[in-house]
């Protein structure tokens, strides 16, 4: 039996598992699917919060899965388990980064994300830098995360999505080689992805040598559109 902890990116919540959750559980694995601050059922106010609050929050779900832990990161949530694995390196199995930003030490998001013309997250972001949060235009939000799912499917999520934090887009990854660095790291690429172009996810694989890299024929949002396909990615971890 292993233990898994799923973090999902900028905007979701725990909520985009919701398919994968029980394929992982039938299998006899412990599964912990996390709300960062701000998201899904966390109240904290999402305004202003940083890349260190997302990466102790993960930290602190590894610690309380009691097992040595297969992390997982979805989009943005590649940062938060980058920086969380810098906290609890010897609690880990493996970081698994699903179409995922995957940071070396002092890089953040927005750095990762900068020369992907083919990504349409940015040309469509809508920004207040009053209130130090951004989201994704609605009627967008279909073609640039479900592109390949069912419509009655990316209708739901895009209509649960929340504002993010642009500190949190903004901070770098404060990371070392000795601790972060030093799990082993799965990437799991989908093709046909839009809000990460597969250009920029080898690039980022090629940059930071992970052990493993397997690929969907899919969209940003594999747990909606291939569930199945991503757990038995993940079991096969």
């Amino acid at each position: 039996m292993a233990s898994y902890v799923l973090v999902h990116g900028a905007w979701h919540g725990a909520w985009c598992w919701e398919k994968v959750v029980p394929l992982l559980e039938a299998e006899g694995h412990r599964v912990d699917a996390v709300d960062l601050p701000g998201h899904g059922s966390n109240p904290s106010d999402v305004a202003g919060m940083t890349l260190d609050a997302y990466g102790r929050a993960v930290a602190a779900r590894v610690e309380a899965a009691g097992d040595r832990v297969v992390l997982v990161g979805h989009s943005m949530g590649g940062m938060a388990i980058t920086q969380g694995a810098e906290h609890v390196p010897g609690r880990l199995a493996a970081l698994v980064y699903v179409c995922a930003f995957l940071p070396a030490g002092g890089q953040s998001l927005l750095e990762l994300a900068d020369n992907d013309p083919d990504a349409q997250v940015l040309p469509n972001l809508e920004t207040d830098e009053a209130s130090g949060l951004c989201e994704v235009a609605p009627d967008a939000r279909p073609m640039v995360f479900y592109g390949e799912c069912a419509p009655e499917d990316a209708a739901a999520a895009s209509a649960r999505l929340v504002p993010e934090s642009l500190a949190a887009f903004a901070a770098p990854a404060q990371v070392t080689d000795e601790r972060a660095g030093s799990v082993r790291r799965i990437y799991v690429e989908c093709v046909r992805d839009r809000a990460i172009s597969i250009a920029k996810q080898r690039e980022m694989e090629a940059a930071r040598a992970c052990e493993r890299v397997l690929s969907i024929d899919t969209d940003h949002s594999p747990f909606f559109s291939r569930p199945e396909e991503l757990a038995a990615h993940l079991l096969a971890v």
